[in-house]
């Protein structure tokens, strides 16, 4: 039941949020489906002993000063013939990482070591170019590739090689640990999410005929793979995405090693977090256009691999579908739109929830890690609030995908933190807020508002749900600004901070202030502008329904002139396409109507046929009375001095950002005049 009848716009808003609902819900009960394939069944993986072949160690790097030296040393120290294994540093760097690199090469090379610092003078491709530029050197029988950030045991390929038993198998992919999980709250829900996909998702495509994806580091390729699938891409930003999927359309059987762990370093700051976020999500879309037509026409392919190529390389396509439900709940709330699962018991929609969602999940922890699933479940509250507030973010990417936009691959910053005591804010590397940050802003603020929808719409059963995404985006926004820096000479390790530098971030404290100042005055002018103008008319919208249930001539009286007081006596907020039963002098004077003929009724016999023909004339006239103003309070919230001031209010929090982002670009442009 709900109240659309006559209101196609309303209509129309509760049909895309059902049909978001309906899609997000798919998705959701896929992952459970992974989690009950990934628990069914059990690594069944031949591992034989197929000696010692050779193999090329490739480590993609770009301004990764902090950790190049750590990686480099690690992957020296393999437990693998030197004769066996070639190292190709593939240094894309234009900081001082790269006197790092060729320092440290030149010392392993003299230690006898088969290591070569490779520079191509371009970072056409990035990484994907970078490897495949790499490839074309490479005359090994294996590939092994670890990022910057990672840190390969001693032992890695001894172990990992044995997995290549039989012919067909072209890539096997380790799990990442976490060697800074306990940092902070963010690298608490990071670690948890990433120990989904790998531990559920790619555990259940291993075992089975699903694809799976390589995760760009921490595993070994059949270089006859490589080849055979078309080698490295360079069209999207997620290279390793596009060409496991090129391989297994080939033929090609890929597998997941639980057992062999890599520790990696996660982001510790927010900025570079999103970057990454951000890149994944673009790269996923980006890989769906490319390659989602040649697997569904594609005989050899099982329907379920490719339903689940399908669901994997758009599952990214959920966080516009948030976005688009949050939008839609305050607005079909004010409509009075019942949306609760069982009508008659309001508290089975927010259990429907927490059993789909948080419950669900809980469930799955505790298979993924038994004996310590209670200490993993403590990061699922932070990942929940992580993974909504990042919506705003995956969704610019969806976009930027969807019309081919063209985007640099932007890698994530690491800083080399492993300990709590660890500090990254004084070092290089670090990023400031995007615009993106903005929209977070709108959203948590549109959410304050929808709070206030749900409560005075008597519908606080969905206050905790909008409250979530609330917290989630003002969380992402907060941490953005807070963990922005201003920072120059990435190339210098040590200085001390010059005029302009101090300049900066003086301006960048004065922005914060002045961003915060603004959303607060727009939260004041917000608050009062709703107590001021739409309260009001919900307040009449619940006295109407009090007149259409009352037979009481006097208390109808008082409910009459009550209203006639709240609302406006005369003007039309529908400035669209105006009609009269919007229009506020008509309404009072429909109001006037009513109350000359309750005067009438309240002198005449109750048991009388005509009082109870005027009460019933009296109810029909509330009634549509009622259903004009519900017609009016979308308008209300949309009035015109409503978008001027959120115009303004846009444009200054964008001048404020074009103000730091010239201050960034004048520090950057001195540092190329220095040559820093």
């Amino acid at each position: 039941y709900c109240k659309m009848e006559g209101n196609p716009f309303i209509s129309f808003v509760f049909s895309v949020f059902i049909l978001c609902a309906i899609i997000i819900i798919g998705y959701t009960c896929n992952f459970y489906y992974l989690a009950f394939l990934s628990g069914r069944r059990e690594e069944n993986h031949d591992v034989a002993e197929i000696g010692e072949p050779t193999i090329t160690i490739h480590l993609p790097i770009y301004n990764e000063k902090y950790v190049a030296n750590r990686l480099i040393d690690c992957v020296c120290e393999q437990d693998y013939p030197k004769e066996k294994m070639r190292i190709m540093v593939l240094d894309d760097s234009d900081d001082n990482t790269t006197e790092q690199v060729a320092a440290l090469v030149k010392n392993y090379k003299s230690k006898g070591f088969d290591i070569s610092h490779i520079r191509r003078g371009t970072r056409s491709g990035y990484k994907a170019g970078a490897l495949k530029y790499a490839m074309e050197l490479t005359k090994s029988e294996f590939v092994a590739i670890f990022d910057a950030d990672f840190i390969p045991p001693k032992w890695f390929l001894k172990r990992a090689i044995s997995y290549f038993a039989k012919p067909n198998i072209g890539f096997i992919q380790c799990k990442w640990g976490h060697v800074n999980e306990n940092y902070s709250a963010l690298t608490q829900a990071q670690a948890l999410s990433l120990d989904f996909h790998f531990l559920v998702e790619q555990r259940a495509k291993s075992n089975s005929r699903l694809f799976m994806n390589f995760n760009g580091t921490a595993g070994i390729w059949r270089k006859d793979c490589i080849d055979d699938a078309g080698g490295w891409h360079t069209a999207t930003l997620v290279e390793d995405l596009d060409l496991s999927y090129r391989a297994q359309m080939k033929g090609w059987k890929c597998l997941f090693i639980p057992d062999i762990v890599v520790d990696a370093e996660l982001p510790v700051q927010m900025n570079g977090a999103k970057r990454q976020q951000f890149r994944w999500a673009k790269g996923s879309i980006q890989c769906a256009i490319k390659l989602l037509g040649g697997i569904l026409i594609k005989r050899k392919i099982a329907f379920d691999a490719k339903l689940q190529a399908f669901v994997q390389l758009t599952r990214h396509i959920v966080f516009p579908l948030m976005l688009i439900q949050f939008l839609a709940l305050p607005v079909l709330l004010a409509a009075e739109v019942n949306l609760y699962v069982v009508s008659f018991l309001p508290v089975v929609t927010l259990a429907t929830y927490l059993a789909m969602g948080p419950g669900a999940y809980l469930y799955v922890i505790h298979n993924m890690y038994d004996k310590n699933w209670k200490e993993k479940a403590m990061a699922m509250p932070y990942l929940i609030i992580y993974s909504i507030g990042m919506s705003v973010n995956n969704t610019v990417a969806v976009f930027d995908a969807m019309i081919g936009k063209k985007n640099e691959f932007l890698r994530t910053p690491k800083y080399g933190i492993i300990k709590k005591s660890d500090d990254w804010r004084t070092k290089a590397y670090n990023l400031p807020f995007s615009q993106t940050t903005l929209l977070e802003l709108f959203f948590g603020i549109y959410g304050v508002f929808g709070i206030f929808i749900a409560i005075y719409s008597s519908n606080p059963i969905w206050v905790p749900i909008i409250a979530l995404q609330t917290i989630g985006f003002f969380y992402i926004s907060l941490m953005s600004f807070t963990h922005t820096r201003f920072k120059r000479g990435n190339s210098r390790i040590d200085y001390t901070k010059t005029k302009d530098e101090k300049m900066a971030g003086i301006t960048f404290k004065l922005a914060t202030v002045g961003i915060i100042a603004i959303i607060c005055f727009g939260a004041y002018t917000g608050y009062v502008g709703y107590q001021d103008d739409v309260y009001p008319v919900d307040l009449s919208i619940g006295l109407l329904d009090r007149i259409m249930a009352s037979s009481e001539p006097k208390t109808i009286l008082a409910d009459i002139n009550a209203i006639k007081e709240y609302l406006p006596v005369e003007g039309n907020p529908v400035y669209l396409f105006p009609t009269d039963t919007t229009n506020f002098a008509r309404i009072q004077t429909d109001l006037n109507v009513m109350l000359a003929s309750t005067e009438k009724i309240s002198a005449v016999p109750r048991d009388s046929s005509a009082f109870h023909t005027g009460m019933m004339d009296l109810s029909l006239r509330a009634e549509i009375l009622q259903e004009n103003l519900m017609d009016i309070v979308p308008y209300m919230y949309a009035s015109i001095s409503n978008i001027i001031f959120t115009c303004f209010w846009i444009v200054a929090i964008i001048g404020i950002f074009v103000i730091l982002k010239r201050k960034k670009q004048n520090l950057e442009s001195f540092d190329k005049a220095e040559g820093v």
